[in-house]
């Protein structure tokens, strides 16, 4: 069985990281590192109350991802990467790490837009965009993802070669493009989504905030892409 760190970015979701942490598949898992990116709700507090070694980083959420995977000890064979705002269902995280526990897969993504969507989940535009960026990386790659979700596992020694540079939210689409140009073995497999628990997206809640999130996006397509 494979050893899993999992890695959760954390900016003010005191409603939800408790529930989220608590609901680890401790016994599948060697530890929860809760990334704390700034939160001034208590919510890191919460966190290591449920359980989960907290560490802190600057702001961005790829910042808290790349703090996260450098924490994450280095006994783990697999980081499992998922969001702490409850919308992620913790229950489907073998769904994940069954084709890389199987030698099926180096990199593994949980798609939402293939999976059961609570109303309410996702914006069209969040669909729409998912859509439109697998729909270029197929045409640049000849690969096709469905989604950007934060839901994904992947193997230690990969993560590490891909040099991870984009420390906003473009980490996601960089990890993707990346995986795709070293050859790695990618799979998409369909995931559950829900509301979030509680508190405001810090995209898809904010009109401003989801276009400077949408442009940053399409900026690291064309600085990552070969």
């Amino acid at each position: 069985m494979a050893r899993v760190s999992v890695v959760i970015p954390l900016l003010n979701e005191a409603e939800s990281i408790g529930v989220v942490v608590g609901s680890m598949p401790w016994a599948l898992i060697e530890e929860c590192v809760v990334v704390d990116n700034g939160s001034t709700d208590g919510s890191a507090e919460i966190a290591r109350a449920a359980g989960a070694r907290v560490v802190t980083s600057e702001r961005g959420y790829g910042a808290a991802m790349f703090a996260g995977c450098r924490a994450a000890q280095e006994s783990s064979d697999v980081i499992v990467c998922m969001d702490g705002d409850g919308s992620d269902v913790v229950a489907e995280m073998p769904l994940l790490l069954g084709p890389i526990e199987r030698g099926e897969a180096d990199f593994v993504i949980g798609s939402r837009i293939r999976g059961t969507r609570e109303a309410g989940s996702m914006l069209g535009s969040q669909v729409l965009a998912g859509w439109l960026i697998g729909g270029m990386v197929r045409l640049l790659y000849g690969f096709r993802y469905t989604d950007m979700g934060p839901f994904r596992a992947i193997r230690r020694e990969a993560l590490e070669a891909m040099k991870m540079r984009e420390m906003t939210y473009g980490w996601n689409l960089e990890m993707q493009i990346k995986a795709v140009t070293m050859g790695l073995r990618v799979v998409e497999v369909p995931v559950s989504y829900r509301r979030r628990i509680g508190g405001v997206s810090k995209v898809s809640g904010d009109l401003r905030a989801s276009v400077k999130a949408a442009v940053r996006i399409f900026g690291v397509f064309w600085r990552v892409r070969k």
